[in-house]
Formats: structure tokens, C-alpha cells, sequence
């Protein structure tokens, strides 16, 4: 491929990528400074990212332990934040979800949720959630949920916003939300439907059920049991053992892989057939392409 169409292929997913964010903001709805504010008026916890430079994993945590890691509104904020980060980090390969303190994440604090718990703030706030959660899963890195402990409410909407889902051997996840008298607002719904089915997807919200490793990895939605327990200090090692199968390679052809992937799972085949003729030609002819093509021998 010449110079030319490589650069007119790099314009094109480039104008692919920021349709799909635009798109990704429409069906969310717009985010006024005034949900902000109130969000900003819930201070507590943090959302920290580490960015791995050598491995190309980072690390995002949700650490709120006096809450069970549950989200105060300046940390709803500050996942947003988190999550631009890596829409822009150009050497990663993926990103590795966790709690902080042995658990994952009990969802919403509920200091915050009953501030606003009139109509129209509720759902301003869902649509913030729901636009930040479906941009961490359009990332073009591979994105894992690593579930120590309990994944309750909001925090198991979480850990479908991921690509896989790994749990230790004494994890749950649960979507408590009728017990709360409601149902998933943060996109946990439509995105538990796409990975367990409906059938099941209507077992766990409408029964509250807890989800086992074994259970969860019987209906598809864990996709690794861990060998050890949570708290133990060591998941996130066996975590990162058991990504580096998917993430060898240049960061640009994981990026790639991700991409066409995305497209496949959301857009009409017309569409998403285009979206991968343009990734191609970003990495067709590239370093890792020609590298790879050099020591390959030739067909005889």
C-alpha cells in the first residue's frame, strides 16, 4: 500500500472512531454542568489509574473500601476522567478493572443516590453512567474485570463494561437492583443480555440471584476462575498471567484487533466491513506487518 493510502486509510478510522463517540453521546443524552455540580457535591473515594508503559496494561481501581469501593458522585467523575485517559493512550494494550481492598465494587453510594433521587436528576445521572460505562467498553484496548469479592448492583453493570470478567474463587456477582426497587441504568441490562442471553440475563435481574465462578462461568459470564482467594494480595498477578496470552504483539495490532472487534459487535455488517477494510490499512504494510512478513520463508 502506498504512503497515500495508508494516510487516507489512518483519516478514515480516525472519522470512524469520532463518529462513534458522537454516536455514543447522542443516544446518551447530553451532560449538563448541572449533574456534574451535584455529582461534585458527593465528594469520597477515588478512581486511580496506573498506566504500565513496559507491559502495556494499566491498572484502573476503584478505592472506596469504607464503602465497599461503592461510587460517590466526585468518583462517577473522576471514572469519566479515568476513561478519556485511555481513549488517548497510544502505547496500551489493555486495562485490568479491580476494587481496592479485596472486594470490587458495591455500585452507587447510596449518600449520593438519595440526593438525587428526583426523576430528572436520576436520570441525568444514568445517562452520564451509561455513557461513561459504554465508552470504556468501546476502548481499543482488551478490558478485564477482576472481581475479588462482590460485585453488587452498579458494580456488577461494571463488570459487563468489560471484554472478560475473571473472578476469584470466592467471588459473586449480583444485580441487587429489585431488591432496591429498580433495574440496571448504567447499560448492565442491554450488555448482560449480549453475554449470557436473555433467558439467563432475566434469571439474574429478576431473581437477584448470586453468581457463583462456577455459575458464572457455566453461563458464560465469567470467563476464568482464579486460583486463590480475595484479599490474598496475588489476583492480580494470576490476572495479568492470564491476559498476556492476549495482548503479545505491538501495541498497534492489539489496538487494531479491538477495533474491528467493536465494529463487528455494533454496527450493521456494511458498516462494520468498511470499519475493518480501514483498520487493515492501518497496520498492512506497518512495522509489525513487514516484520512479520521478513521471517516468514518463502512458499517454495
Amino acid at each position: 500500500m502506498s504512503v497515500c493510502g495508508a494516510a487516507r486509510c489512518r483519516g478514515a478510522v480516525r472519522r470512524i472512531l469520532q463518529q462513534n463517540r458522537a454516536v455514543c453521546s447522542h443516544t446518551s443524552g447530553s451532560t449538563p454542568e448541572g449533574i456534574r455540580e451535584k455529582l461534585q457535591a458527593f465528594p469520597g473515594g477515588s478512581v486511580e489509574l496506573q498506566k504500565q508503559r513496559d507491559s502495556g496494561v494499566a491498572l484502573l481501581t476503584v478505592n472506596n473500601p469504607a464503602r465497599m469501593n461503592a461510587f460517590s458522585g466526585s468518583m462517577m467523575l473522576e471514572l469519566e476522567q479515568r476513561v478519556r485517559e485511555l481513549e488517548t493512550w497510544t502505547e496500551g494494550k489493555a486495562v485490568i478493572v479491580q476494587g481496592a481492598a479485596g472486594t470490587f465494587c458495591s455500585g452507587s453510594d447510596l449518600n449520593a443516590v438519595r440526593a438525587i433521587a428526583n426523576p430528572h436528576d436520576g436520570m441525568k445521572m444514568c445517562e452520564f453512567m451509561q455513557n461513561t460505562l459504554t465508552r470504556l467498553l468501546r476502548l481499543p484496548l482488551i478490558s478485564v474485570a477482576l472481581v475479588e469479592g462482590r460485585a453488587l448492583g452498579g458494580g456488577a453493570e461494571l463488570t459487563t463494561a468489560c471484554d472478560f470478567r475473571l473472578m476469584t474463587s470466592d467471588g459473586v456477582i449480583q444485580f441487587v437492583h429489585k431488591h432496591m426497587g429498580l433495574v440496571p441504568g448504567w447499560g448492565g441490562a442491554a450488555r448482560l443480555v449480549r453475554i449470557v442471553g436473555s433467558q439467563n440475563a432475566l434469571k439474574l435481574l429478576s431473581g437477584a440471584k448470586k453468581v457463583d465462578p462456577d455459575t458464572g462461568k457455566q453461563m458464560g459470564l465469567v470467563d476464568e476462575v482464579l486460583h486463590c482467594s480475595s484479599g490474598e494480595g496475588n489476583a492480580l498477578s494470576h490476572a495479568e498471567r492470564w491476559l498476556g496470552q492476549f495482548i503479545q504483539g505491538p501495541a498497534p495490532v492489539i489496538q487494531a484487533v479491538k477495533r474491528v472487534v467493536v465494529s463487528g459487535r455494533e454496527l450493521p455488517l456494511d458498516e462494520a466491513l468498511q470499519t475493518e477494510r480501514s483498520v487493515f490499512g492501518t497496520v498492512w504494510g506497518g512495522p509489525a506487518n513487514l516484520e512479520a512478513l521478513a521471517l516468514k520463508p518463502k512458499h517454495k
